[in-house]
Order: C-alpha cells, then sequence, then structure tokens
C-alpha cells in the first residue's frame, strides 16, 4: 500500500485488510510529515502481520515510486512466504467486495498475473504525455517542479535526434499502476540478474509506474491478463476520477474488487464497504466497463457543457460548443417601426413576454418595463455591451422554458448579430427599410433624415448580406417593405404559428400600421437629395399604399 495523505483512511483500510488474513506492506512518502507517519504506525502497531517498508520520496513521474513498490514487495514476498499474489493499491483505495471472494477468486486463478500491459502503438489513453518518446528520450527532471528543464531538455535530444538503446528483449508496455501479480512472477523480476540494466533505463523513462511492471511482466509470466482488478476512472485531462458518498451504487455495480481513488470525507462509502456485515455481490466477474456509460456522459458534460449554459469553471472551447443558446428565440427587425404598439399585440397573441430593442444604445428594454430581469439581468447598457454574448446566453438560459422575442433594428448595437445568425435556435424576421418610417413621422431637417437613412441602410444592408451567406444557421425570414404592407395577415399568420405552433390560432385582426400616406413622395424626395432607398421595395412616388389587393407578399425563405 503506497500512502501519502489521508493517512487515518489509510489505516482503516489496511486494517480491514489485515484483519482478514491478508498481510499488509505499507509504504509512507518520505514527504510526509514523520509526526503523521508516527501516527500511521502507532494505530496498526497491534496488528503482526502489517510492515512498514523504507520510505522514499515518491513524486509523479518519477522513479522513486517504482522504487518504493520493490522493497515493498521484497519485504512482502521476504516476510510472508504463504503469500501467492502481491496485489499493489494506494492509501485511497478501498475493497467493494468482501476479501473472501478477492481469495477465492484468485484460488481459481493461481498462476494468473492481474496488469494492464498494452504496447505503446496500442495505447489510447494517454493525454497530453509521451507515449514512444519516454522509453527513447532521458527524463532527469521533474515535469511537475521543472516544468522548463523538462520542456528544453526534451526539445533538445529532439533536435539532436537521440534515441536510447533498450535493454534486450524488452518490449515497452504501459498500463495502470495498479496491478495483482503472482509470487512467481514477482520474485522473478526482482530478482532477475539483468535488473540492474532494468532499473538504469527505466530510471530514466517518465512515468515509469506505468511502464516497469508492465514491461517486464511480457518477459517473466506465462499467463498474463491485460486489466486490473482496481477500478481506477480517469478524465479527458487523465486526472484519475474521485469517487464520492453519492457514488455507492455504481461503485457495486461495477462488480470490481477494489477502487480507487476515494474521497477521504466519503464516510458512507468507508462505513457501508468496510463494515464487518457487509453484505455479499453476486460472484460477478469484474467489470469495470458497465459504468463505461455514466463516465462518458461525465466526460461530455464537463467538456461539452450544458446547452446554451455558459460557466466560468467549464466554459466550452470555442470548438466545441454544445450549442449557443438554451431554446428557441425570435428576433423582429421593422415591425416595432411599422406597427403601433407591435410588442403588446405579439405577446396578446402569442401568448409570450415580448421585449422592445434589448440592444438599445440607451439601455435594455425588457418586457414591461423592467429594470432588472431574470438571473440579475440589468438593463444597463454598459454591462450588456461588455459582453453581448453573455447577455443573451444568460436572458435565454434564465428564461428557459417561455420563448423570448425581442425587436432589432439598424440602430442597435449590432455586434450580437454575428452570434444570432449562427444560432439554430434563432428565428429572424426582417422588414427591411422599415427603419424610415420612423425618419418618415420625423421633425427633423430632410438634410438630417438624408444622412440618417444613407447610414441606417448602409448598416441594415450589411446585416442582410451576413444574413443570406450559406453558413447561417437562424431560419431567416425576409420581406422589403413595399411587400410586406400589401398584405401584412400572411407573413404575421407565419410568424405566430412559428411561436405557438400548438395554437393554431387564426388571426383576425393585425396590430395598427403606422400612417404611410406620402410615403412613396418621401422616398423620392431622398433620390432627388442622393441619396438611392434600395430596401424599401417599389412606393409609387405619387404617394398611393400599396392595397391588399395588388400583390400578395413574398417572403423569400433565407434558411
Amino acid at each position: 500500500m503506497l500512502c501519502h495523505t489521508a493517512l487515518h483512511r489509510a489505516a482503516q483500510v489496511a486494517r480491514y485488510w489485515a484483519e482478514r488474513g491478508c498481510p499488509v506492506v505499507i509504504h509512507v512518502d518520505r514527504s510526509t510529515p514523520d509526526t503523521k507517519f508516527d501516527f500511521l504506525r502507532d494505530a496498526l502497531k497491534d496488528l503482526e502481520n502489517i510492515r512498514f517498508s523504507p520510505r522514499h520520496i515518491c513524486e509523479w513521474g518519477t522513479w522513486g515510486i517504482v522504487a518504493a513498490t520493490q522493497e515493498a514487495s521484497e519485504l512482502m514476498l521476504k516476510d510472508f512466504p504463504e503469500v501467492r499474489h502481491v496485489c499493489l493499491v494506494s492509501g485511497s483505495c478501498l475493497p467493494l467486495r468482501p476479501i473472501e471472494e478477492l481469495r477465492d477468486y484468485l484460488d481459481a486463478r493461481p498462476r494468473t498475473d492481474f496488469i494492464e500491459s498494452v504496447t505503446t502503438a496500442d495505447v489510447g489513453w494517454t493525454v497530453g504525455g509521451l507515449n514512444a518518446e519516454r522509453f527513447t528520450l532521458r527524463f532527469p527532471f521533474s515535469w511537475r517542479k521543472n516544468r522548463w528543464l523538462f520542456d528544453t531538455y526534451v526539445e533538445l535530444q529532439r533536435r539532436l535526434k537521440v534515441r536510447r538503446r533498450m535493454p534486450l528483449n524488452l518490449v515497452p508496455h504501459l498500463g495502470s499502476q495498479w496491478w495483482c501479480l503472482t509470487r512467481q512472477t514477482l520474485s522473478a523480476i526482482l530478482e532477475s540478474p539483468d535488473r540492474a540494466s532494468y532499473d538504469t533505463y527505466f530510471r530514466r523513462v517518465w512515468i515509469p509506474d506505468e511502464s516497469y511492471f508492465q514491461s517486464l511482466v511480457r518477459l517473466f509470466s506465462t499467463s498474463v491478463e491485460s486489466r486490473s482488478l482496481t477500478l481506477s476512472k480517469f478524465d479527458f485531462q487523465g486526472k484519475p476520477h474521485v469517487f464520492y458518498d453519492d457514488h455507492l451504487q455504481l461503485l457495486r455495480r461495477s462488480d470490481c474488487f477494489i477502487a480507487r481513488k476515494i474521497w477521504p470525507q466519503a464516510n458512507r462509502l468507508y462505513n457501508t464497504f468496510l463494515h464487518p456485515d457487509a453484505a455479499s455481490q453476486p460472484r460477478a466477474e469484474p467489470n469495470p466497463g458497465k459504468i463505461d456509460r455514466l463516465f462518458a456522459k461525465a466526460v461530455e458534460r464537463r467538456t461539452m457543457g450544458r446547452a446554451g449554459l455558459y460557466m466560468q469553471s467549464r466554459f466550452p472551447n470555442r470548438e466545441q460548443s454544445n450549442g449557443r443558446t438554451a431554446a428557441a428565440y425570435s428576433v423582429f427587425e421593422g415591425f416595432s417601426e411599422l406597427f403601433e404598439d407591435f410588442d403588446t399585440w405579439l405577446s396578446r397573441v402569442s401568448g409570450t413576454r415580448v421585449h422592445g430593442h434589448l440592444f438599445a444604445p440607451e439601455g435594455v428594454e425588457f418586457a414591461g418595463g423592467e429594470v432588472i430581469y431574470n438571473g440579475s439581468l440589468s438593463n444597463s447598457a454598459r454591462l450588456r455591451d461588455y459582453n453581448p454574448r453573455s447577455f443573451l446566453t444568460s436572458l435565454i438560459w434564465n428564461t428557459r422554458g417561455e420563448r423570448q422575442c425581442f425587436q432589432f433594428s439598424p440602430r442597435d448595437s449590432q455586434k450580437i448579430i454575428p452570434f444570432i445568425a449562427g444560432d439554430p435556435h434563432a428565428q429572424i424576421s426582417v422588414v427591411s427599410g422599415a427603419f424610415s418610417v420612423p425618419l418618415f413621422h420625423s421633425n427633423l431637417n430632410f438634410s438630417e433624415i438624408r444622412a440618417e437613412a444613407a447610414r441606417l441602410q448602409r448598416i441594415e444592408a450589411e446585416l442582410l448580406t451576413l444574413l443570406r451567406a450559406p453558413d447561417v444557421k437562424a431560419r431567416v425570414r425576409v420581406w422589403n417593405l413595399a411587400e410586406f404592407v400589401e398584405n401584412p395577415m400572411e407573413p404575421l399568420q407565419m410568424i405566430v404559428d412559428e411561436i405557438s405552433p400548438r395554437s393554431l390560432r387564426r388571426l383576425t385582426e393585425v396590430p395598427r400600421l403606422r400612417d404611410l400616406t406620402g410615403f412613396g413622395r418621401f422616398l423620392q424626395n431622398l433620390r432627388n437629395q442622393g441619396m438611392k432607398p434600395e430596401l424599401m421595395g417599389d412606393f409609387p412616388a405619387g404617394g398611393e399604399i400599396p392595397g391588399p389587393g395588388n400583390r400578395r407578399p413574398r417572403p423569400y425563405l433565407v434558411k
């Protein structure tokens, strides 16, 4: 048993093994304070089948872990000649099944070595590490304490094309550190006449505890099962999963004999599995694959996150985003300019709250004039513009279950548009050229109207170009202003059906259209002043408004 922390749990588990006839040799990391080591030794001094091996510094990835394992194994073989299988565990390991079941299982396989041992070409679980190069280069520096020296020395060896010579007949293998070997195999490894050359070679291998016994077992064993009897799972970063109290049923389902890594404060796990009257499970073959599906889901949740939820601690990678937003929402451009109280009307007929211009430069126009909205979102334009994406995704997440609708216009902040255009949850409806209606009703000087109309038309033209791009994922519908006012009922019905598909309510009224008398003359005046209105459609210059009986609107579906 290799220990370095939570020694009170190591003492508890060691006592459990020893009292059931399994001798235990304990190695405590030399970096652990002597006071804690003395506590562990005093807690177990009444047990005659427990020994403590000479202490080594066991820094991750270095030779010290192998040296500690070697000396502890030698002491086990020397002091306990009746032992037939030797199992390597850590202080954070926990037996999951009665010791009698493990003993019977090994009695039925007296010459089988259980150790994960695969060639470097077949390894797919190393993360951010070196597979073949850990055997062909030298690693005298600690990866954790001297990262710069480690990386620099590796790069230097690569440039110089350094390749170490392996001991004769040795084929490098990798696998889990936690094994269970027969006495014959373990003694053959430790007593090999070539051990000095093996130790010299592996002393400069990176992470030798995952390759020393895994490679040498292939030279001395007659029967190797390339699997571990210890359940240990690793996340996508190569870090071990920690088991907590709420993993009790999951650990039982694995049918494994031992599990690591157990949280030291998991009192329920320790009390359950170390209880003297612990119920025996049906004797099944250890099968950690039975719970792989749950771990795969855990990795997916950690790497991808929940759809539309962004968290500082697990921010999704830009290339691995799990959906931009959490639910469908609707964006309307030109409707509030063309209709009076459009948001009130839409809220009434669709049964949902409709916001004003969420990205207005003056501030956020939440539904009902709210200052603070769900999730403590503020109507401050400064806070919103600090991160428009987070503002919108937080709004959709905080109100999931209720569809969000909001107005947009060329006057609003345009930074959010590329994000919305790439969001499959977005439904965008545009009446192009409607930005000119408020200018038509304004009391500004015509030179100011012309300049503002030119600016807004340029912004909206860029928006429409973006929405027509082939990689747009949002659902987009665009009508020009002239087409829309000919027969507004049909597109409005289409919009309401999208928002409330289950209602199947036929519209009997439309919101009040703003007065457009003389609008055609207004557009002609813009032309006369040198500005060319391009997005409004064909309005007669004489001022006649196209009637519903003349033409039907022909919306084109961008995607």
